[in-house]
């Protein structure tokens, strides 16, 4: 296909006029924001057309079909390319229960709306605004890092639910990248271990068209992708004219077909193809390509180049006997076979309804344990007594395994810290997520946390219940892919362990300050931070059942003392995201003592030193600030009735960042938080340095107090 000329036999080719459909749509719609990438759509219409057309094994008329195969756009910045092959494709809307409605995902009108505001066809595409988009993408390499996510929930749902004559799972993962996802170190990590782990069932297409925001390539990206993802044990194909549809079918086909190992193809291509003096530059990338351009390009394809967000009735027709009726024969054979499963497996399949709706098994919660408080035979010294404590990461651990044993579709691992996050699934059958035992719910990540955030998020689009772990310091990493999560509103939960200056010795590089408050910043994000061991038990209990929204676990490495519940207030209470611990007497104090995880401890030891002294204190538990806000938000008596307004004395304490403890300690109240990193030291000796003392508390109270 030249770019001077197209043959009218070309021009009124079915196939043709549907890659013209997606060209011109793209090119209207962001000249008519004028704003928007218009030259990948313009360049890879012809992948999108041939890929959704001919292989995908996909139902438009039921865009949520569990054995449909995925399509993640990671180059999301093309968005167009996506609206324009769904709206083509009669992808259908889904209703507000779920269900597939006779109302297209995107219309004409959705697309001439492109951008603005309430517009299902946002400037990347957003899961949950439009059916068919199954990630949200944009930040580059993250959608890509996604669908390995995908791909290997895929692998696990067919190891543990396929059965003879029986294959429900059997679907594919295609993903779209582009130059920028390819510089992009996340994609080097997720890439890295889907070659390790064989995923067959994936497979990218890499958008070679030497071309990003700054200009060429060459300014900083000349090495041989293709060989690099040889080494990582990737099949690689090349494909040198995205134009040429014959060998791109060749070249697709082969991907589809290759097994023990996922598939990359190299695919060059010209950038807005078509636009006089618009090919291979990177104006065409990231602007509007102007309508004089735009009406030069229609002639060329041989349109007509007044006509705007015009696709011809030929297109839609050829779309529906294609796609369409393969995509309809091919849900119809799965549902007969589904149906067959059911009375065949009623067990499993009833399993299979609970993980699309995110419920629960009856009884995921029967084997919670309880931890003992008071004083247990010391382990270290025979005949000797200690009050009994715990880390509550090696709590967590306990309380993970008891869940796990009845929730089998929970599954996830660390970042290659599973025996310090104490997040390994312990009990007969787990075993180990690898190429030859697809069915293990133990996961490897490898040290990649932020692929590991990305691939989190693909296990749980899959409808999975997916955790991952590491130490609270590197969430850094992979906070990409947390805000990500945060923006689908997932319940993916991360579990993130050495909380504090409770790391000691390795110092000031390891010791987290910024990260609970940085955190607690992300919208749709709750953090926990438990006191004790059945805190972490009743944080577990509210965390299941959450079917939206990120959870982000936060525990010590060190052990704390186990509270005494019959002296003190019942672990329940975390259930509300704050609650009175410990009281004076009379129920009036005279200040309040507010802490989070290990410094709760800290707070009860004031308590105590204070009673001695004849002050009057309450302790208040504030495990998460986000569940304590929800909580008030649906019983404003509840804030007054935890936290007095009358009672101005306060101090707060926590081993982080002071950033927002005014909102409970209020303006003129005292925060003990760190305000400078920490150092390499023992941990007697860190909280002696910093100020996290039970007399340092104390102090404080009657400071306030003195006010």
């Amino acid at each position: 296909m030249s770019a001077v000329c197209i043959p009218p036999e070309v021009a009124l080719d079915p196939a043709f006029q549907a890659i013209t459909a997606i060209r011109t749509l793209a090119m209207d719609a962001v000249q008519t924001a004028n704003s928007g990438h218009p030259g990948t759509p313009v360049s890879l219409a012809p992948v999108a057309y041939t890929l959704w057309q001919d292989f995908l094994q996909y139902d438009p008329a039921d865009p949520t079909w569990r054995n449909r195969d995925r399509f993640v756009l990671s180059a999301g910045h093309a968005s167009l390319l996506l609206y324009g092959v769904l709206h083509i494709a009669g992808v259908k809307r889904l209703g507000t229960d779920g269900k597939p409605t006779a109302t297209p995902a995107i219309s004409l009108d959705d697309i001439k709306k492109f951008r603005q505001l309430h517009s299902v066809c946002a400037g990347h595409p957003e899961y949950h605004f439009c059916s068919g988009v199954e990630t949200t993408t944009g930040p580059l390499g993250n959608g890509a890092s996604t669908s390995v996510g995908m791909a290997m929930a895929e692998k696990w749902l067919a190891a543990n639910y396929n059965r003879p004559n029986h294959e429900i799972f059997g679907y594919q993962v295609w993903s779209i990248l582009g130059d920028g996802c390819m510089m992009e170190g996340i994609t080097s990590e997720a890439a890295s271990l889907a070659g390790h782990l064989q995923l067959d069932n994936l497979v990218w297409i890499y958008d070679s068209n030497r071309i990003t925001i700054e200009g060429s390539t060459d300014l900083a990206f000349n090495e041989d992708t293709g060989a690099r993802f040889l080494a990582y044990g990737w099949n690689v194909l090349r494909l040198a004219d995205v134009n040429d549809l014959p060998r791109l079918r060749d070249v697709l086909a082969k991907a589809r077909a290759t097994t023990g190992r996922p598939t990359l193809i190299v695919a060059d291509s010209h950038i807005a193809w078509g636009v006089p003096g618009k090919m291979d530059s990177h104006s065409a990338h990231g602007e509007p390509l102007g309508w004089d351009n735009i009406e030069k390009a229609k002639l060329v394809y041989g349109v007509d180049p007044k006509a705007r967000f015009h696709v011809p009735e030929i297109v839609y027709q050829h779309m529906a006997d294609g796609l369409g009726k393969r995509g309809a024969a091919q849900h119809a054979t799965w549902n007969v076979t589904f149906d067959s499963y059911c009375k065949t497996y009623p067990e499993l399949a009833r399993q299979l309804e609970e993980i699309d709706s995110g419920s629960l098994p009856a009884g995921w919660d029967k084997d919670l344990p309880k931890f003992p408080s008071g004083e247990v035979d010391d382990p270290k010294i025979p005949g000797k007594k200690k009050i009994n404590s715990a880390a509550t990461r090696d709590a967590s651990g306990k309380v993970l395994n008891a869940i796990a044993k009845n929730v089998p579709w929970l599954i996830g691992g660390s970042a290659d810290l599973a025996p310090s996050t104490k997040t390994l699934l312990t009990f007969s059958g787990a075993n180990a997520f690898q190429p030859e035992s697809f069915g293990g719910r133990n996961l490897h990540f490898g040290v990649r946390e932020h692929a590991m955030g990305a691939i989190l998020n693909g296990l749980v689009l899959s409808k999975l219940r997916a955790y991952g772990s590491g130490f609270l310091i590197f969430s850094d990493y992979g906070r990409g892919s947390l805000r990500l999560g945060a923006i689908m509103e997932l319940p993916v939960l991360y579990i993130f362990t050495h909380d504090s200056l409770g790391v000691g010795e390795d110092g000031p590089t390891h010791q987290p300050i910024e990260q609970l408050a940085g955190l607690r910043a992300i919208p749709h994000m709750t953090v926990l931070r438990p006191a004790d061991a059945n805190e972490v038990a009743e944080a577990w209990r509210w965390i299941m059942p959450r079917r939206h929204h990120p959870v982000v676990l936060v525990l010590t490495r060190q052990e704390l003392t186990i509270v005494d519940r019959e002296k003190y207030g019942a672990a329940s209470g975390l259930a509300k995201g704050a609650y009175v611990l410990a009281d004076a007497p009379d129920g009036k104090p005279k200040v309040l003592l507010l802490g989070t995880g290990s410094e709760v401890n800290l707070c009860l030891a004031a308590h105590d030193e204070l009673a001695k002294e004849g002050i009057s204190s309450r302790v208040v538990s504030m495990p998460s600030w986000e569940i304590f806000e929800a909580t008030c938000a649906k019983d404003p008596a509840y804030r007054e009735k935890v936290l007095p307004s009358a009672v101005t004395a306060r101090v707060a304490v926590e081993m982080g960042s002071p950033m927002g403890w005014a909102q409970y300690a209020g303006s003129t109240g005292a925060v003990i938080a760190m305000r400078s990193f920490g150092a390499s030291a023992p941990l007697k000796d860190l909280l002696v340095e910093f100020g996290f003392t039970p007399a340092k508390v104390v102090e404080a109270a009657k400071a306030q107090l003195a006010k």
